[in-house]
């Protein structure tokens, strides 16, 4: 009995220390490798701004979080790292301007620049350990997937290609080629990477074999990166259209398309539960129903919305071009709090327990808390 209650202890204990370490961290674009922007994490009612950082350039990178410190690029050319007091803790100059969100992982921060280089470096320190060439800017966030013994990181470029970096060494082990540019980030679906292209194409390539698994026609763009849920992605294109693909079947499961409405999806989808919520640049904030497309709510917002909403504990945190901060209700769609920054949002939030980070074409991350 007392046996029992001891594996028992140390059951619970084990959960909650992986729930406590899913608050604390936003260790890659989007929350996690299936890039479903959405976080159990709770924020405050009215959040306050507690401090700011002021890099040299705009920012359209999106920060991530790990533990007490906040990773973001700058178009200055920087990585900063930085704590939620606003003070630097190092800065690490990379040669040309960084729009692509980083990765954290095992110590280390991952990103690519637009002079098409990918840097890996030590977390603590910003020591570079390698850095690894594309042909082309780097605009979306790195994923990874563990391959055997090694772990292997899929960037796209703007070469066209989607490249298989080894972690370890920075060495290249497959790429793979599509017709036009790779914008976004690859999403996790298995052993797959998951990436819309500007050739019009979603492609789902195995992460092991560098090998085409699926490939569906979308017609146009696909600038934002898809999320995956069970066997589905979710992404928009640039003509405004939202689309669930069926990702065994190969094929478009619902899309969503107003004719009257045909302005670019640059935003990524955030999905919780059975709804998935993106903004548009026609000034809307879309809710929809996963399973059907229908639309649940939508909003309209000061400004066109090009930045990646966050869902965290039913709250949905979106940015402008203007520069507003919103907060809406999950479920109705209703506003809950606003926060003038009077700058372009254009890269995603990150949310941890309590906290909201988000950077500014002022060239600020702010802290909200």
């Amino acid at each position: 009995m007392i046996l029992k209650r001891l594996l028992l202890f140390i059951f619970i204990n084990t959960l909650l220390l992986g729930f406590l370490s899913a608050q604390s961290s936003w260790s890659i674009f989007r929350g996690n490798q299936q890039l479903s922007g959405a976080t159990s994490a709770t924020i405050p009612e009215k959040p306050k701004l507690l401090s700011s950082f002021q890099t040299g350039d705009d920012i359209k990178a999106s920060p991530v979080i790990s533990g007490q410190t906040i990773f973001c690029g700058s178009t200055d050319g920087s990585m900063y790292a930085i704590g939620f007091d606003g003070k630097q803790k190092w800065k690490f100059v990379s040669g040309n301007a960084i729009e692509a969100p980083a990765l954290l992982l095992e110590g280390s921060v991952v990103f690519g620049s637009l002079d098409g280089m990918l840097f890996r470096l030590d977390e603590k320190t910003g020591k570079q350990i390698w850095k690894y060439t594309t042909d082309n800017q780097i605009m979306g966030s790195a994923n990874w997937l563990k391959v055997g013994n090694q772990i292997r990181l899929v960037v796209g470029s703007y070469d066209y290609n989607l490249h298989a970096v080894g972690f370890d060494k920075g060495d290249s082990i497959w790429q793979y080629e599509s017709d036009n540019y790779v914008n976004g980030a690859a999403a996790l679906y298995g052993k797959n990477a998951v990436f819309g292209g500007c050739d019009g194409f979603v492609h789902l390539v195995n992460i092991e074999t560098g090998k085409v698994f699926k490939k569906i026609k979308l017609d146009t763009y696909v600038a934002s990166s898809p999320v995956i849920d069970g066997k589905f992605a979710y992404v928009g294109d640039y003509e405004g259209r939202f689309f669930c693909i069926d990702l065994e079947g190969g094929k478009v499961a619902w899309t969503y398309d107003d004719p009257e409405k045909n302005l670019p999806f640059i935003a990524s989808p955030a999905l919780s539960g059975n709804l998935i919520v993106i903004g548009n640049q026609d000034r809307f904030i879309y809710c929809f129903d996963k399973s059907s497309g229908k639309v649940v709510w939508k909003v309209r917002t000061s400004n066109r919305v090009e930045s990646s909403s966050v869902i965290a504990s039913g709250k949905v945190i979106t940015g402008t071009m203007d520069g507003m901060l919103y907060i809406h209700d999950l479920k109705t769609g209703a506003e809950l709090w606003k926060y003038e920054l009077g700058s372009p949002i254009i890269g995603s939030p990150a949310v941890v327990s309590g906290k909201i980070v988000v950077g500014a074409g002022d060239g600020r991350i702010y802290v909200f808390g």
